[in-house]
């Protein structure tokens, strides 16, 4: 296999796991609806149950063995996935769940508008048309359980938040994995996170021990090891443009498990959004003109 075989190889590998990645994730606001604790605790166990974990596969890696410049970026996107969470898990609570998906994704936007920005260029070619089909794909997916009322305002907003606090923590991790492992990075950004959490939800006076895990049980194992270890995976070999284009997977992912779990009809609209998202991803490994495929 040629030099540039194995890398396209690596490549479709790669975009697998990013993708794969955020189909994971795309369950966590229906666990935490599940789960019996407060929503800020039910981040708190994500984080916790999923921890030791981390550590096993951090050590299989190389030991947590962290260049001193990379620690204080791991640790801050700790923080920022912190906030991100306990905002999220706030305004699931307190908003519609595609009001909550909808406006916790406005990372992938803030992402792309940072991709544009970094390479000081607009996207050209297929990369143009992806980003349109998946924008309008996911207003498509969203716009018809979407609902603005002065009752969900706060949850909007927490949702908003928390898709602002997503984009720095992603930018973060993307810059610490230029030089640790992504078990590492996920390590010790989790560990990072975990007082901030606690605390709270001690503060906000949260159920804090559920009597039933197996919700808390899941959304550590499929949000925060297989959901967030194939994106922290992916991230270096992509540039902000094509994640943030790939986070648009969990509306419909949202859209497919509603219909799956809470029998919601899936609707023509629905279905015409699902493939543009689709359309959209494929589009975005296509090179455009003068550019190698990702």
């Amino acid at each position: 296999m040629s030099e540039d075989s194995a890398a396209i190889h690596r490549g479709r590998w790669a975009f697998a796991a990013l993708v794969g990645g955020n189909l994971a994730l795309s369950f966590g606001a229906m666990l935490v609806r599940f789960a019996d604790t407060g929503p800020v605790a039910a981040a708190f166990w994500r984080l916790a149950l999923a921890l030791p974990l981390l550590l096993l596969l951090a050590a299989r890696e190389g030991g947590l063995r962290i260049p001193r410049r990379s620690l204080p970026v791991a640790i801050g996107a700790g923080l920022f996935f912190a906030f991100d969470l306990a905002a999220w898990h706030l305004g699931i609570l307190q908003t519609k769940v595609a009001n909550a998906t909808l406006f916790g994704n406005a990372a992938s936007l803030l992402l792309v508008v940072w991709g544009i920005a970094v390479a000081r260029a607009l996207p050209r070619g297929w990369q143009a048309l992806a980003i349109l089909l998946a924008f309008a794909g996911s207003i498509l997916l969203m716009g018809q359980s979407y609902e603005l009322s002065p009752a969900y305002l706060a949850g909007d907003l927490l949702s908003l938040l928390a898709g602002a606090l997503y984009t720095g923590y992603v930018l973060l991790m993307q810059r610490v994995r230029g030089s640790i492992g992504p078990w590492s990075a996920l390590t010790i950004s989790s560990a990072a996170g975990l007082p901030v959490l606690l605390a709270t939800a001690l503060a906000l006076g949260e159920t804090l021990v559920p009597r039933d895990w197996s919700a808390l049980v899941l959304l550590a194992l499929s949000s925060q090891l297989v959901g967030q270890g194939l994106l922290i995976w992916a991230l270096p070999r992509f540039s902000p443009l094509v994640i943030g284009l790939t986070l648009l997977v969990q509306p419909l992912s949202a859209a497919l498990a509603g219909w799956l779990v809470f029998g919601e009809a899936l609707t023509p609209v629905d279905a015409v959004g699902g493939l543009l998202v689709g359309a959209a991803l494929v589009l975005i490994r296509l090179p455009s003109r003068g550019e190698r495929p990702i």
